[in-house]
């Protein structure tokens, strides 16, 4: 069966002119009903002399403070459960996500049976666009708890049509065996479950991952599936089409995929959610053209419970404007790493995704697994960039791999690094978001 190739067409293929037009006349209506509804924003919009009546465009945000993570816990300690910054009557909430909490205190974020339908749909588009269709069978390799990627996906998924198999974390076996069951052609995890997964076939069940049967990988929760050295180990253990997705709990699960054009992820909620790009340093607003790179800001226009305004993500985002040939008109967006992740070494910034995908590039005289060790807190790294990295089974020089490697991280990456190599399997595996860093002063 012929199945159209957007879920959405209208938002989908939108001049962003026209989208501008609506994203203005929701902003002034979700401003007014924040300052009425959320004593938070009441406060900051008060304390910088802003009325709601005053931001009539995406523009005028930039009058309006920033929200933070931390601003989110204290609203929430202030006023639980969920926080000065709500602004609907708890007895209206019908679930509650929580944010992973991988840098603090885990915050909860509701959402109204409004919000629910507003995120169904969202989703819908998401994983539509990453290829998956009503007659698409889904292995789903993420926690179904209050993690925010578990029943936003179901929901999205039977609104498609698609099956649904939840097998979740730490069931690797019983996940190839269902595979096989059910003959499963979209697999969604991290993109560290997809590596480790395909290993674990491998090497435990002695099965080829490759010839599973799985079409699509669809990746997300971390930087990975649109990392090019990572997408390509990937695709080429499970012999598919290798996506992502870039989401956050705050935001509304999921916001941004690639399409088969493998070009960045398509921002594919304007109507919902607006974003900006600043310069993660100084705060100011960046120009939002073809080859931006900053820290993402993004404001709900159309949300009931916990809406955000200026909430800085601390994710650091690589912007493509230029049109892609599958027709949908939304920026793409690629995340590079987060900006509280970021190291300094001689004043240069690096993120320890892009190390992964330098070294990715060297498979198979790598295995592509690495490890950063620190030992000061950061950003700032003394010189060399302490790097452990996975040979490959076969190498038989490893001075030779050993220069090779600092020689493509100081080539690519523009710092020093001293590069440790260990045999393949000795690093640790990550069945959710991968640790790349290890502090040795903890």
């Amino acid at each position: 069966m012929a199945y159209p190739d957007y879920w959405n067409p209208r938002i989908e293929t939108m001049p962003l002119d026209e989208l501008r037009a609506i994203q203005n006349i929701k902003l002034q209506k979700q401003m007014r009903y924040v300052y009425e509804r959320s004593p938070f924003y009441r406060r900051k919009f008060d304390s910088v002399g802003i009325k709601p009546e005053h931001i009539k465009t995406v523009e005028d945000l930039a009058e309006l403070p920033f929200t933070t993570k931390e601003e989110l816990r204290q609203s929430q300690a202030e006023c639980p459960p969920l926080g000065l910054h709500t602004a609907a009557d708890l007895d209206r909430v019908v679930r509650v996500h929580s944010s992973s909490g991988t840098t603090g205190r885990p915050v909860f974020v509701g959402i109204t049976e409004y919000d629910r339908q507003t995120w169904i749909e969202i989703v819908s588009r998401l994983w539509w666009t990453q290829g998956t269709r009503p007659n698409s069978r889904m292995m789903i390799g993420f926690g179904m708890g209050i993690f925010v990627g578990g029943l936003t996906m179901y929901d999205g998924l039977m609104n498609i049509g698609a099956m649904f198999i939840p097998i979740g974390t730490g069931a690797s076996e019983r996940m190839l065996d269902t595979m096989l069951a059910f003959k499963t052609d979209i697999l969604a995890c991290t993109p560290s479950y997809a590596i480790y997964l395909a290993e674990y076939a491998r090497n435990k069940a002695g099965i080829d991952p490759g010839t599973l049967g799985i079409k699509r990988v669809q990746c997300g929760a971390e930087p990975g599936g649109g990392v090019p050295g990572v997408r390509d180990r990937i695709a080429a253990d499970w012999n598919a089409i290798v996506t992502e997705s870039i989401g956050s709990a705050d935001v509304s699960g999921i916001y941004a995929a690639q399409c088969d054009e493998l070009q960045g992820n398509h921002f594919l909620v304007p109507d919902y959610v607006v974003y900006e790009i600043i310069d993660p340093d100084t705060g100011k607003v960046l120009p939002i053209e073809d080859g931006v790179s900053g820290e993402i800001v993004i404001t709900h226009i159309d949300r009931e419970c916990v809406p955000l305004v200026r909430y800085r993500l601390r994710d650091h985002m690589l912007v493509a404007t230029a049109p892609c040939k599958c027709g949908r008109t939304g920026h793409r967006l690629r995340c590079v790493g987060r900006t509280d992740d970021m190291l300094i070494v001689l004043g240069v910034n690096v993120f320890p995704s892009a190390v992964k995908d330098v070294v990715s590039e060297l498979r198979p005289r790598t295995t592509g697994e690495i490890q950063i060790l620190l030992d000061q807190p950061g950003p700032k790294v003394k010189p060399p960039l302490q790097v452990r990295v996975e040979h490959g089974p076969d190498v038989q020089d490893l001075a030779a791999l050993k220069k090779e490697v600092e020689g493509v991280i100081r080539g690519r990456l523009v710092v020093p690094a001293h590069v440790e190599l260990v045999p393949a399997g000795t690093l640790p595996r990550f069945e959710m978001k991968a640790q790349l860093i290890k502090k040795l002063y903890e």
